[in-house]
């Protein structure tokens, strides 16, 4: 397992040194703007972003089937320490500054439990939470819109929403993505899904990856989520919350997705990697 989060942060890395950098001092107008580095990843996928132009198309699928242990979350938060322990091991001289990579995940993008109440049907949307349709993907579109800006000494922090577990709701404004963050990692369920407004943030992503995992695999890993959290009383209750929602999404993920990811990870379980973490 090891090797391949190697490879991924590899690819991170060297995208990352491809993005223009820009002069020192610099503004709005510049024909060499700073740019960032952007990468996405899917619960179902994992993404990377890096410069304000889209990508050249990657290929239909992939060349490369990446095994990992655990899902989206687990590689990307992992993808972005070893991103800034390499950044920091190659310049000293910027420990004390801030981090190249930011991780963003897309849990401070649901909807919140009084949005939900409002809908046409709140019990269904209730019970469907985490549905794409209890999303705001507006709201993600604008911050991908955001990070595509060109930075500048004028730049500010760009904020995004991070998920509050103990109100279950979403807390806004918490985390945020700084000038020197140059590198933001995603994660998300729908962040390649083929419709909008996830296909036009999609295409603004540097790189896409996709984490593959088996349904009865992730069916193990939700019931035991579920009741951990709170949001089931017990496995029975959980499997059923499992199978009326979340793998029903799983499948919309899985059968709506963009054409195109640069990679994809078969995520696995592995009892040594993990112990190694």
């Amino acid at each position: 397992m090891e090797e391949q989060v190697t490879r991924l942060v590899d690819q991170a890395w060297e995208g990352f040194q491809k993005t223009p950098r820009g002069p020192p001092l610099l503004n709005r107008h510049s024909r060499h703007p700073r740019l960032r580095y952007v990468i996405y990843f899917r619960p179902w996928l994992f993404l990377p972003r890096l410069c304000p132009e889209p990508a050249p198309p990657p290929s239909k699928g992939s060349d490369h089937a990446l095994h990992f242990v655990h899902g989206k979350t687990t590689l990307s938060q992992i993808v972005a320490d070893r991103l800034n322990a390499r950044h920091a091991t190659l310049h000293p001289e910027r420990v004390e500054r801030v981090p190249v990579a930011a991780f963003v995940p897309m849990d401070g993008y649901h909807l919140t439990r009084a949005q939900l109440s409002s809908m046409p049907d709140p019990a269904q949307a209730h019970a469907r939470r985490g549905a794409e349709f209890t999303f705001d993907g507006a709201s993600y579109l604008k911050l991908i819109r955001a990070l595509r800006e060109p930075l500048s000494p004028s730049s500010e922090a760009i904020h995004a929403p991070s998920f509050d577990h103990a109100v279950k709701d979403p807390k806004e404004n918490d985390i945020a993505i700084l000038p020197g963050h140059r590198i933001v990692v995603f994660e998300g369920n729908y962040l390649t899904l083929d419709r909008e407004p996830w296909r036009e943030a999609a295409g603004l992503m540097d790189r896409r990856w996709f984490v593959e995992v088996d349904f009865a695999v992730a069916r193990r890993r939700l019931v035991k989520r579920h009741v951990a959290a709170g949001i089931a009383k017990d496995e029975d209750e959980a499997g059923r919350r499992a199978d009326e929602n979340d793998l029903v999404n799983g499948e919309q993920i899985v059968r709506e997705r963009v054409g195109t990811v640069d990679e994809i990870v078969v995520s696995r379980e592995d009892d040594e990697w993990r112990a190694q973490k």
